[in-house]
């Protein structure tokens, strides 16, 4: 990254300068060895976890496959680990998503599906924003028969602040189409999720 870069009209020495303060109101000293280079290192850090913002998810899902002989059963890609960060706190949220569509008469190559997941992951989030964003980019480009999205995630605004509790996961689901709309296709997908504990 260049020192000169600028995001959205912030160049990285203001970003860097905003570090510094942080570290000044959290009662350091920014000058002290151990944190010399802390500005530059958290700046870094930001370029990944928010990389989302520069990426387009509806573009993973154009290139498709048709040659799939027929195939109309459904589709899951499960335990797609993810990290985010929550838009009240920006304390980190850890989780997995599971991503499943009823293909009309396209495919997509199953690491689409984890780069969608990524993609809207690397921006400051709510889960259940995250959850219906992955589920509407699916369906808006696929336009599959059916969707369905669970996220399980931890939040470290809750474990780390004030309730501090621990162990605690919060779980979202978004079902569009033939998953909303049939308890069969609903059942299929959420026997799938539950397969890994058995």
């Amino acid at each position: 990254m260049d020192d000169n870069e600028q995001r959205n009209g912030v160049d990285r020495a203001q970003a860097e300068e905003a570090i510094r303060t942080l570290l000044r109101w959290a009662g350091e000293d920014p000058t002290r060895e151990g944190l010399l280079d802390t500005p530059k290192r958290v700046v870094k850090a930001y370029g990944d976890w928010f990389s989302g913002y520069a990426e387009d998810p509806n573009a993973y899902l154009r290139r498709t496959f048709e040659e799939v002989e027929g195939y109309d059963e459904l589709i899951m890609l499960r335990d797609i680990a993810f990290e985010s960060h929550c838009e009240h706190h920006m304390a980190p949220i850890i989780g997995r998503a599971h991503v499943g569509y009823l293909p009309t008469d396209k495919v997509v190559g199953i690491s689409k599906l984890a780069r969608v997941v990524e993609a809207y992951a690397r921006r400051f989030q709510v889960q259940e924003k995250l959850t219906a964003q992955i589920a509407h980019c699916i369906q808006d480009v696929l336009r599959p028969r059916g969707v369905g999205v669970v996220i399980e995630a931890q939040h470290e605004c809750m474990t780390t602040r004030g309730v501090h509790k621990r162990g605690v996961s919060m779980v979202t689901s978004q079902m569009l189409g033939s998953f909303r709309e049939d308890a069969r296709t609903r059942a299929e997908f959420l026997a799938f999720i539950d397969m890994r504990r058995g």
